[in-house]
């Protein structure tokens, strides 16, 4: 098969399409005829050499496809050759073929391209896993999300106004914060023309929110927990401002705050699966009856992975990238 392997560390310059031997379904396992593949932030760390896959996966970059199952290994029950699924991956996803576990696949309505669908499984469940099960989010609570133009972003936007939240958001332009409110943001700060923090507090009448998702880290920290309401709780994700931050942990006893935070690739198989069966029951309805769906901003042939990294790196894009294979 072709596959795009990167010669060494580096820019997007250290990618190609090469031939790369085809993977084998296991047990359990289902192989996947790949239409597209979605463009995340962990692909470019992982191409830069400071995300390296976790042990046993796939050295090929990607975490995320739709396709058609083309073979299966033993003991597969559910899925056939030629059913459309999309998964998450722990890697593997810039190539032509996949493997997956068959408990980690989601079905792909008919409302839905093969491209839309492989934009789904890496934000659906981080924010499921994230917002909904450490989160606790409930009905009518009040929710502040980072960078609302994201794949993240535009997604949670989708499911926490279907899960009958609020949900306020930062993004770094005019355009990208109507992008959002179109989305149905109840409000979009741009963080270069305001204090997130001052801002948040407006919107909320100085009661502040109940949940943070922050992607940022660093000196946003401490700013997320400022616009926490009393419980409330901040959840992180990513830290390009930096890994550390100081706290003031007396704001935090009299608040009586949570803070908490996960990573998703390096999670086992059967917490994936544990995952995904629950998305499946909770969340999948919204996507089969077209209620939620991933924001496209282009999409580029595999060979030019490169290309697509260079836009997400540019933060020109507006929801996700995706890499389609032909």
């Amino acid at each position: 098969m072709h596959a795009i392997i990167c010669d060494g560390s580096g820019p997007p310059e250290v990618m190609r399409i090469a031939a790369h031997p085809m993977p084998v379904p296991g047990e359990g396992e289902v192989l996947i005829k790949v239409a597209a593949a979605g463009v995340n932030r962990a692909d470019i760390l992982q191409r830069k050499g400071k995300y390296p896959p976790p042990p046993g996966a796939s050295d090929i970059l990607g975490m995320e496809v739709a396709g058609i199952v083309a073979a299966h290994g033993a003991n597969v029950r559910r899925w056939e050759t030629g059913d459309k699924v999309c998964t998450l991956l722990a890697g593997g996803g810039y190539a032509e073929y996949a493997v997956a576990p068959e408990n980690h696949c989601l079905p792909v309505p008919e409302s839905l391209s093969l491209t839309e669908a492989a934009l789904l499984p890496e934000a659906v469940v981080t924010v499921y896993a994230n917002i909904f099960e450490d989160g606790h989010l409930r009905p009518r609570e009040t929710i502040l999300v980072h960078g609302g133009s994201s794949g993240i972003g535009t997604t949670a936007i989708q499911m926490v106004k279907l899960h009958g939240a609020d949900i306020i958001v930062t993004a770094g332009s005019d355009e990208k914060c109507d992008a959002c409110r179109k989305l149905g943001a109840d409000a979009a700060i741009n963080y270069n023309g305001a204090d997130f923090a001052e801002a948040v507090k407006a919107v909320t009448n100085g009661r502040g929110v109940d949940i943070v998702l922050d992607m940022v880290g660093g000196d946003y920290v401490m700013r997320n927990l400022s616009v926490l309401a009393p419980r409330g709780r901040h959840l992180s994700i990513a830290t390009q401002k930096g890994v550390r931050a100081e706290v003031d942990v007396g704001l935090v006893m009299r608040k009586r705050l949570t803070i908490t935070g996960s990573t998703l690739r390096g999670r086992d198989e059967a917490e994936k699966a544990r995952l995904i069966a629950g998305i499946e029951e909770k969340i999948w309805p919204w996507v089969m009856d077209g209620r939620l769906k991933p924001v496209v901003f282009q999409a580029f042939p595999l060979k030019n992975a490169g290309q697509a990294h260079k836009v997400m790196e540019s933060g020109a894009h507006i929801g996700k990238i995706a890499l389609e294979v032909s």
